[in-house]
Parts: C-alpha cells; sequence; structure tokens
C-alpha cells in the first residue's frame, strides 16, 4: 500500500471511529472531520482482526498488523499505542517507529512467543533485541497453549504443560535479562493465580513478570478483584478489559464488550493497577466475536482443576448471578461490513470510557 493509500485509510479509520462511538450497538456510522481526543490507553493488535481481514480483502498486499502502520492506526483513533509483534526490523524500521512514538507520545508493547527448544534461541534472541531497539514497555507472552477447560483433559496434562513453560522461560531468562527487555507472561486461562504466582517466584528474574489480563483469571473460578491485586505487584503491561456475563446451562457465558458496559468494576480495576504500578501504560484488549462459553458445571471443567473448591464456584457464579450482562453482541451473524463497524464502534466507545471515567 502507498504513503498516500495509507494517508487516506487513516483518514477514513479516524471518521469511522469518531462516529462509532455513537453507534456501539450497531448504528450507523457518522463522519467526522476533527481527530479524536487523546487518551493514555494504548490497543493490542487482536481488537482489530477483523478490519485487518475486511483491509486485506481491500488490498492482498496490505497488513494493517506492520508495526508503523499499526502504530499509526492506533494514533488516528486515539490511542496512546500499542501491542503487536515487531518481529524483527531493520536499523531504518526501528528508527521510524521510534520517531513516530516519540513525536506523539506513544507507548510500544511487543508480542513474542517464548523459546521452544535450544534451536528457537536464535529467532527469541532477535525478537527480544528488536523490542530492546525499539524501546519498548514489555513484551508480552503466553506459555501455555489454549483455555485449560478445553485444551487440556487431566491434571497430569496441565502439569506437563507448565512443566514445559518452565523451561521456556528457564531459557529466556539470560536472553532478556542481557537485552533488558521484561517479558510480560499473560494468565491466559491457563494457570490459576496461585500456581502463576509460584511460577514467578520459583523463576525470581527482575525481567520476568506479567501481562495481567483483567478477565482471563475469572474463567478460572479465581475472585474477579483478587486476582488483579495478587498479579498487580508483577504487572509489566495490561490487556485492560471488561466482560459481559451470563448464566448458561453448563456455566456461564464470557464476552469481551465496551468497557463500561460489562459486568465488572472497571474504576476498581484500574484504581488497582495504578497504585501498585503507577507508571503502567495499559493496553485495550477487546476482541470483538460471539461470548465465550465456560462449562464450570461439567466434569471436564473440573477435571483439570481438583483444587479448586465449591467456594470458589459459588462465589462466581453469585457473581454472574449478580451481575449479568444488560446484551451480549452476536458477531458471526454479521456481515464482514458490519463485524469491522462494530469493531471499531467497540474500541471507539471504550477510549471514550478510558478518558472520560479513568483518565487513562
Amino acid at each position: 500500500m502507498t504513503n498516500d493509500r495509507l494517508e487516506a485509510y487513516l483518514t477514513m479509520t479516524r471518521r469511522s471511529a469518531l462516529g462509532a462511538i455513537a453507534a456501539a450497538t450497531m448504528g450507523s456510522v457518522v463522519l467526522a472531520t476533527e481527530p479524536p481526543p487523546r487518551c493514555r490507553l494504548g490497543l493490542v493488535a487482536f481488537n482489530c482482526s477483523i478490519r485487518r481481514k475486511w483491509m486485506q480483502q481491500q488490498d492482498p498486499k496490505f497488513d494493517l498488523f506492520e508495526p508503523l502502520t499499526f502504530l499509526k492506526h492506533c494514533h488516528s483513533v486515539g490511542a496512546g499505542g500499542m501491542q503487536v509483534s515487531l518481529g524483527v526490523l531493520d536499523a531504518a524500521r526501528v528508527k521510524s517507529l521510534k520517531e513516530f512514538a516519540a513525536e506523539h507520545s506513544l507507548c510500544i508493547d511487543g508480542i513474542v512467543n517464548p523459546p521452544k527448544d535450544d534451536a528457537d534461541l536464535t529467532r527469541f534472541e532477535a525478537e527480544i533485541r528488536t523490542a530492546a531497539d525499539v524501546g519498548v514497555q514489555a513484551v508480552r507472552t503466553v506459555v501455555m497453549p489454549g483455555r485449560r477447560y478445553e485444551q487440556f483433559k487431566s491434571l497430569a496434562d496441565v502439569r506437563e504443560a507448565e512443566a514445559k513453560a518452565l523451561r521456556m522461560l528457564e531459557l529466556a531468562v539470560p536472553i532478556v535479562t542481557k537485552h533488558r527487555v521484561r517479558l510480560a507472561v499473560e494468565n491466559h486461562k491457563d494457570q490459576r493465580i496461585d500456581e502463576r504466582l509460584a511460577l514467578y517466584k520459583h523463576l525470581s528474574c527482575e525481567f520476568i513478570g506479567a501481562t495481567v489480563d483483567t478477565g482471563n483469571s475469572f474463567a478460572l473460578l479465581d475472585d474477579p478483584y483478587g486476582a488483579i491485586e495478587a498479579l498487580a505487584p508483577y504487572a509489566f503491561t495490561v490487556h485492560f478489559k471488561d466482560q459481559a456475563l451470563r448464566e448458561y446451562e453448563h456455566g456461564f457465558l464470557l464476552a469481551d464488550t465496551p468497557l463500561g458496559q460489562g459486568s465488572f468494576d472497571m474504576p476498581r480495576i484500574a484504581a488497582i493497577l495504578k497504585r501498585a504500578k503507577p507508571d503502567i501504560r495499559m493496553m485495550l484488549e477487546l476482541i470483538t466475536r460471539d461470548p465465550l462459553k465456560v462449562p464450570c458445571l461439567t466434569d471436564r471443567f473440573w477435571a483439570t482443576m481438583p483444587t479448586a473448591s465449591g467456594h470458589d464456584l459459588a462465589r462466581t457464579l453469585r457473581f454472574v448471578r449478580e451481575h449479568p450482562a444488560k446484551a451480549l453482541q452476536d458477531v458471526d451473524s454479521l456481515s464482514l461490513d458490519k463485524q469491522v463497524a462494530l469493531e471499531d464502534a467497540n474500541i471507539a466507545a471504550s477510549l471514550k470510557f478510558s478518558r472520560e471515567e479513568l483518565s487513562l
């Protein structure tokens, strides 16, 4: 995509995002001419997967997630930075990225896969070196595959995956320490909070910490605010999200939703994180998709979590019943054009709430 076409796209995106604030429930997009006000909350690339797909239908060679392109997109909609896979960038691309971020006071987080084994260390170090050159706040990673209750059939399977995760992080320690890059391991519906804290304490590395996802641990029956309190001291970056909750026959539904429109107390969550890490720059993670099912009333779910208690289950279901979502978004049934409009609307509404209600 040429520079002219990229600038035209960013102008269109800015306009659609402004109109989308009033269209968060799938109304029309109203065009506007002024750029949106700034906020410090950045965007995770996963927020924009539908827009990326839509743009590639227009131009197969265009990739919204190219780092400088995505940073410009985040700036165009009023966000304060980005979290995206940087890969390995040459000196010229690093320079362009750093200069644009500095000019607009934008924060950059990377995304990286951990080293699978010794043979993967060269790839990992090259990506960490790029992250260091760019000057990232942190690089987010995930060390266990999938959602625990979907991926694994037994506690033994979980423990085997945990051992692999520990080995990968042990391989990463000397590299992130050498380059002084903070590797932020997300609570990814994989380990309960006590298990994840034990992992951090075992590694005892100043450059291994947390991507605190403010909604994920609820799916493993952890206390919705206690989990964040426990992770906050380890936070290097944040997946800041609200969640819409509703019961279904096998448990509850868990859906990303615009900030302030879900079941969680977002001012309380923001305060917990800012109290522990006053200077942290948070990243909005809002994946526009159908609600996820958390089948916490099934044998399959409990097969991987025998240490969870009846008290944990009761607290979780009570919270769901006391904080039911007013609405859940139906995404898969929409056309791609309507999906991308909804995705834009969700992001715009969240940035507005963050700026006006949370002072982020």
